[in-house]
């Protein structure tokens, strides 16, 4: 079991890990061991989660989400597969915590005349820049 806070647990059979040899250097031991994992959570099949969650989630999953439904989500930074697990773990829980984050509403305002007046002058200036960049014509 996953807990992701007082409502929320992720049962460990939902969750598919895959090892892997890691990339990148390392010597002999590398090409040995397999300390990449890949982490696959179904969430299409998922029960736990609200349908507002789900979808939000899915959205800022981005592209770690596939066609059917699974978040993959690898992690090869340590050289032990124990360390790697708890790391993609630990992804997929701040993944699903910032998903249940609530909107900030943005309090809609107007520029004030200072502003509006800096705007334009920048504007005439850069039009007057190319004015003068323009051939004279005879």
């Amino acid at each position: 079991m996953i807990k992701i806070n007082n409502e929320i647990i992720i049962d460990e059979q939902e969750i598919i890990e895959k090892f892997a040899r890691s990339s990148g250097p390392g010597g002999q031991h590398v090409n040995k061991v397999s300390t990449k994992v890949e982490l696959r959570f179904n969430l299409k099949n998922n029960k736990n989660l609200p349908e507002n969650v789900k979808n939000k989630l899915s959205t800022l999953s981005g592209k770690k989400i596939n066609n059917k439904g699974e978040i993959i989500l690898k992690a090869e930074k340590y050289s032990s597969q124990f360390k790697n697990r708890e790391l993609a773990r630990e992804k997929l829980k701040k993944l699903i915590l910032k998903s249940l984050e609530k909107e900030h509403e943005r309090l809609i305002t107007k520029p004030n005349k200072k502003i509006k007046i800096k705007r334009m002058k920048k504007k005439i200036n850069r039009s007057n820049l190319k004015v003068m960049r323009k051939k004279i014509k005879f």
